[in-house]
């Protein structure tokens, strides 16, 4: 399996996401590209807002998690790329902690593997959330499909 982890401590920045978007511009059999971005919401829970997550992972399960949803992907889908990064540590509301960019010759292809990817990562890796609202109590986070 891949030794590449798939983790950034904090928020993804929107620099990241640009330079990330701008080095696939010399790959010129790509024709489309879908890219999802995780942001963390400002749920109101119980009456009390969250104003951050704290992620926290078993890293290399879930790097290996990964590496079988890229196997899967890959073997599923007509793909030229796919680029996943999540967030370890603190979150603030606002700020993007998921990032999953899919490239491929056809846009019909992108958008079906995206979808695919986003629920297999929520259903698959050992990520862990804590919510923390305002005054600094917390829930555990619960995945949705």
């Amino acid at each position: 399996m891949s030794t590449k982890t798939v983790f950034i401590q904090g928020p993804i920045s929107s620099e990241f996401i640009g330079n990330s978007i701008a080095k696939h511009q010399s790959k010129t059999t790509i024709g489309a590209h879908n890219i999802f971005l995780g942001q963390v919401r400002a749920d109101a829970i119980d009456g009390q807002t969250v104003a951050a997550i704290d992620y926290s992972a078993y890293e290399e399960m879930a790097d290996e998690a990964m590496a079988v949803i890229r196997e899967k992907a890959f073997a599923q889908f007509d793909l030229i790329c796919m680029h996943i990064y999540h967030s370890l540590g603190l979150v603030k509301a606002g700020e993007i902690c998921l990032f999953v960019f899919v490239s491929a010759t056809r846009r019909k292809q992108v958008y079906e593997a995206t979808e695919t990817i986003v629920n297999w990562i929520k259903r698959d890796v050992p990520i862990f959330g804590k919510e923390i609202f305002e005054n600094s109590t917390f829930v555990w986070k619960k995945n949705t499909l």
